[in-house]
């Protein structure tokens, strides 16, 4: 009996793309730290409050994605919002590689599948469980992907500094949050995932594929660890979401 191929498993990790980043686009000025942050008011209160440049304007088909640029402890930083979802997070993030920057922090929210994750709570990424699309194109199949050693430590330093505590566990990221059944939750949650996001496998992917260093650390956010989902108000958390963003310009500069 032959074994059923399927397209996702179906990839060339060897050939050039034809839409090669560095060969499409010009690198720039721009500062080897970036952190990647998905809280686009903290971005726009930095951005303002930080008097932060335009680096890049990287406008594409639904706007703008800018790449600033502050300072932050007497370094240059970065930082952009990467969208929402796997494909539109890892296109941005090998734009911005092919700009010039060569080392990451990502911070986010993420909906949990333990009930003791309460909102606010820190979990470094140290795995990710690859339920989506874009990683099978950087890296050979298999079902985690894990992250970098360097980034971890890092990102866990700048915790340790800060006095801030967090738990360090797997992911698991998926491309379809409306097929987020109790029989699949069941599934990761037995194999040991705290938490559903939209990205860090495909982030992490690209960053093992372009040899860059990326870390992610994320809050907890909405629940479904139980009968019925619970927003819990999440994303008004907004002295988390500030907090975790200043954790990761620290943390970036430590790499």
């Amino acid at each position: 009996m032959t074994t059923p191929t399927y397209p996702i498993l179906e990839h060339d990790y060897a050939s050039e793309a034809k839409l090669e980043p560095s060969r499409l686009i010009k690198p720039r000025d721009v500062p080897e730290h970036c952190v990647i942050s998905f809280f686009r008011e903290v971005n726009e209160k930095a951005a303002s409050e930080q008097q932060a440049k335009v680096a890049v304007a990287n406008r594409w088909e639904d706007g703008e994605h800018p790449l600033y640029e502050i300072e932050h402890r007497g370094r240059r930083l970065a930082f952009f919002h990467p969208g929402v979802g796997a494909p539109l997070a890892a296109g941005l993030l090998e734009e911005v590689i092919a700009f010039g920057c060569r080392k990451f922090v990502v911070v986010g929210g993420a909906g949990v599948l333990e009930k003791g994750l309460t909102v606010g709570k820190l979990i470094l990424v140290e795995s990710a469980v690859r339920d989506e699309g874009v990683s099978y194109h950087y890296i050979e199949p298999g079902r985690e992907i894990q992250a970098q050693p360097q980034a971890l430590a890092a990102i866990r330093s700048a915790l340790k500094a800060r006095r801030l505590p967090f738990v360090s566990g797997k992911t698991w990221t998926t491309d379809a949050p409306y097929r987020e059944t109790q029989a699949m939750i069941d599934v990761r949650r037995a194999e040991g995932c705290l938490t559903v996001e939209m990205e860090a496998a495909a982030l992490l992917a690209v960053a093992q594929f372009r040899k860059v260093l990326l870390g992610q650390i994320l809050y907890a956010g909405d629940d479904l660890s139980g009968e019925n989902w619970d927003k819990r108000g999440w994303q008004s958390r907004h002295e988390v979401r500030e907090s975790l963003f200043w954790l990761a310009a620290d943390a970036c500069l430590e790499m």
